[in-house]
């Protein structure tokens, strides 16, 4: 994808450049075909009435601080309205009809692009909130060497900034009549997890930090616990609150098939803290606690599941994973972040390319409007072929006026469409248009404009325009003197 972009954002200097850097007598043919001297009143009134709805919803927005709908609504409207308007106060009907279709195309592309690389920066940044980068695990069932590991681990790269043991098992959680299953219990070092985890950026604001943890314990103290907001929510529990742990088939014996006693193993926790990653996922379903504490509640001793690192470069991970599965070997297996992750990234990745496909055929429709206008500009101004072919005009002048033409109708549909798709981003992140998060796993919809993608947009859409010049500068260049001026 990203060789795509660069070669698109290349072709979108390259290709315009090509045929307009020294070529007047065409572009001024080609201005002269596209120009309309005289704006109708109904253009101009258009303009203006376009303006003050713009201005309506600009000030609604201001008023609201960028959370009003109608406001949205109204800017929106009142910018394409002005768009159409200005479009037929220039040029004639025909080239307003393909200029509006490139316009909305680009436009629909420009805020699709923007939303889906917004939903995969959005998830990453989550995921990668309250998750390592990357996870080293033992395929035996102990992993009591964990200490050597973290030692090779430290030393591996230069870019890996923390190291910590944890734990990770599945738990059910009660307080009162509230029952929680699916949760899971993370147990991290409290002195190492501010170096590998985010999550102290995660923390609701006055609901305690990772660092209560880490406070000392008298002999009958319930150890610390952080839930997540969307669990703590569940269990209406808040800080200071207490919670209980229950190890799941905890007292029954597998071997046999039976029980051993007759509760599972069960432990109070003191809940010091609650964190809000906004990623519903973990906020709902994710408990953390000392190693020590979830090492006692599950009573296996000095052992972890895994050691997890954080390094400089996230885009590195899998060099380093792959680095220290080398050096480690079996039965140790080394995962980055995006294995982890792998389904969820691999089907953002596939939708936004088929948006991409899909919305890339509306550009393509549009070229087909550009073809007919085109052609039928190159039937309208046969005379005016034949007299400039009789004057010296080449067919060469000829095909490249048409080019122009072209590339003109596409560079001010791009142009506009990408100002209006980009104004439309700016207004919908401002105005955090709200998300189920159990639907949509976060709760905002994520917005993220990216150069590259613009430049692809820009890109794919002036080379689509310049294939639409193909058919009618060829008629026009096959056009003689003496076909265009056989009647007069």
């Amino acid at each position: 994808m990203f060789v795509l972009e660069v070669v698109a954002i290349i072709a979108a200097v390259v290709v315009p450049a090509y045929f307009l850097v020294g070529r007047a007598l065409e572009r001024t043919i080609a201005w002269r075909y596209l120009y309309v001297v005289t704006a109708g009143r109904g253009a101009r009134n258009g303009i203006v009435l376009s303006g003050i709805v713009m201005l309506i919803g600009a000030g609604l927005l201001a008023f609201s601080g960028g959370e009003n709908a109608y406001g949205v609504l109204l800017l929106v409207a009142g910018m394409i309205a002005a768009s159409v308007f200005f479009l037929l106060a220039v040029f004639s009907v025909f080239t307003t009809v393909s200029v509006l279709g490139v316009m909305l195309g680009v436009c629909a592309l420009t805020i699709v692009l923007s939303v889906t690389t917004g939903f995969q920066k959005e998830f990453r940044d989550k995921v990668l909130g309250v998750n390592a980068h990357v996870i080293i695990e033992k395929s035996e069932m102990t992993f009591a060497d964990y200490r050597d590991v973290m030692k090779v681990a430290r030393g591996v790269d230069p870019d890996v900034l923390g190291v910590q043991p944890f734990i990770l098992a599945p738990m059910l959680v009660t307080r009162g009549q509230g029952v929680s299953s699916g949760v899971a219990l993370k147990g991290v070092d409290p002195a190492l997890v501010n170096s590998v985890l985010d999550l102290d950026k995660h923390m609701v604001p006055g609901a305690g930090t990772v660092a209560s943890l880490a406070q000392p314990l008298g002999p009958h103290d319930e150890p610390p616990i952080i839930l997540g907001k969307a669990l703590a929510a569940k269990l209406k529990a808040k800080v200071g609150d207490d919670v209980t742990v229950v190890v799941p088939l905890s007292n029954i014996d597998f071997d046999t098939l039976t029980a051993k006693s007759g509760a599972p193993t069960s432990r109070k926790f003191k809940v010091t803290g609650i964190f809000d990653v906004g990623f519903d996922e973990y906020d709902r379903a994710l408990m953390y606690t000392s190693l020590k504490a979830s090492q006692d509640l599950l009573g296996r001793g000095d052992q972890v599941l895994g050691v997890e690192l954080k390094v400089k470069d996230v885009n590195r991970a899998a060099e380093i994973g792959h680095k220290l599965e080398v050096l480690l070997g079996p039965p140790f297996t080394v995962q980055d972040w995006y294995d982890l992750n792998h389904n969820l990234f691999t089907a953002l990745d596939i939708q936004q390319l088929v948006l991409v496909v899909i919305l890339t055929l509306i550009i393509i429709v549009a070229a087909v409007n550009m073809v007919s206008a085109l052609t039928m500009m190159v039937t309208d101004k046969t005379r005016e072929i034949a007299i400039l072919k009789s004057m010296g005009a080449t067919s060469g002048n000829i095909g490249r006026t048409f080019q122009i033409l072209g590339l003109a109708i596409g560079g001010v549909g791009t142009g506009f469409g990408l100002a209006i798709g980009l104004v439309i981003c700016y207004v919908v992140a401002g105005y955090g248009y709200h998300l189920d998060p159990k639907v949509y796993l976060i709760d905002r919809l994520p917005i993220e404009v990216q150069p590259l993608k613009i430049g692809l947009v820009a890109g794919l859409t002036m080379v689509i325009s310049l294939g639409a010049t193909w058919a009618p500068a060829r008629t026009a260049q096959a056009l003689t003197p003496i076909e265009g001026l056989r009647y007069d």
